[in-house]
């Protein structure tokens, strides 16, 4: 690897998987890399797709090879991208997937994982990938944050967005709406909260973090006559939260919960579901809001938003969302190490 500075030990090294190849992932990549970062960046691709991005995109970034760790991290210079090359299996379009590139997209991830679990890498930040072609290739997959947990062999992920001060946790992820109230339990909740209580306090240096718990149906259930969750599970669940010290209050009416004035009393909101939350943190700020899976051995953020299809290969996706995932990853790497 050419050296582009002096090499730091408190400098982290990230992994970036470029994510579906036929979706805007490679060009963030390279969007991304136009700028300076305090980390070793090292994106994981095909390093050919990703200099036929750089072209057809003007050729701001010099795409490089990288092979390898060679002592510390080195901070990432503006205008270039060093590449783990990992080759498709068929040459990719931007905009058209191709369901014989799945392997190549989760094999992305392995590499990711494997280093990141190895200490390769302090982090990992994951460009999209599209469920639907994976599914569609013989691969059940429901997202990032379940194969995430497989993978590590962790037993609860929990998906947290944040978008500056804002951090929103659910308590279930990728669930049919109809599914989500058996799926809910006490010990759920309660091993959801600890998590998001401890990873508040790992990575976000919260020490006695305080946590909104929301109802499941519209105002909280109103004492029982728009549903019985929140009397059979959820409160039962928050008093053993508080006895297990965990500072944790409701449930909450969703609909007033974000209320900005309520809201400062808290460090984070637990949603019963997943557009429960995250619809709030996406208006509260599209382009910076990020996913922080929690629970995991390993650190990893990724942008909160999907392929984009429809504009892949013209330049015109915004990377916002993608740096503010890796200043994230960066400022978690260094505060939890």
């Amino acid at each position: 690897m050419t050296p582009t500075s002096s090499t730091s030990p408190n400098l982290p090294r990230i992994a970036l998987t470029s994510g579906e190849p036929a979706g805007v992932g490679p060009e963030l990549c390279l969007a991304l890399a136009a700028r300076a970062l305090p980390c070793e960046l090292v994106c994981l691709g095909d390093l050919r797709l990703i200099e036929e991005r750089a072209r057809a995109l003007g050729g701001a970034v010099t795409v490089l090879p990288w092979t390898g760790a060679g002592g510390g991290a080195r901070p990432h210079a503006a205008g270039s991208l060093y590449v783990e090359h990992h080759p498709l299996a068929a040459r990719s379009v931007a905009g058209r997937l191709d369901r014989a590139n799945v392997p190549y997209v989760l094999s992305l991830l392995d590499r990711a994982i494997d280093g990141a679990l190895a200490g390769e890498f302090a982090a990992i930040v994951t460009a999209p990938v599209h469920k639907g072609v994976i599914n569609e290739a013989g691969v059940a997959f429901s997202g990032h944050t379940e194969y995430l947990a497989q993978r590590t062999h962790a037993t609860r992920p929990v998906m947290m967005l944040t978008s500056g001060s804002l951090r929103v946790a659910l308590a279930t992820t990728h669930l049919p709406l109809a599914a989500v109230s058996a799926a809910i339990t006490q010990d759920s909740l309660c091993e959801t909260a600890a998590i998001l209580q401890r990873g508040l306090t790992r990575w976000w240096g919260i020490e006695a973090p305080r946590i909104a718990v929301c109802g499941l149906n519209p105002h909280a259930g109103e004492s029982g006559y728009l549903g019985d969750e929140e009397l059979k599970t959820i409160a039962p669940a928050i008093e053993r939260m508080r006895a297990a010290g965990i500072d944790a209050r409701g449930p909450l009416p969703a609909d007033t919960v974000f209320v900005p004035q309520f809201l400062a009393g808290f460090d984070a909101v637990l949603a019963m579901y997943h557009d429960q939350g995250l619809p709030v943190v996406k208006h509260a700020g599209f382009d910076t809001a990020v996913n922080v899976t929690l629970g995991l051995p390993i650190l990893r953020t990724s942008p909160d938003h999907g392929t984009a299809l429809d504009i892949a290969g013209t330049g015109t996706a915004q990377v916002g969302s993608l740096a503010a995932a890796v200043q994230v990853a960066i400022g978690l790497a260094v505060r939890g190490r």
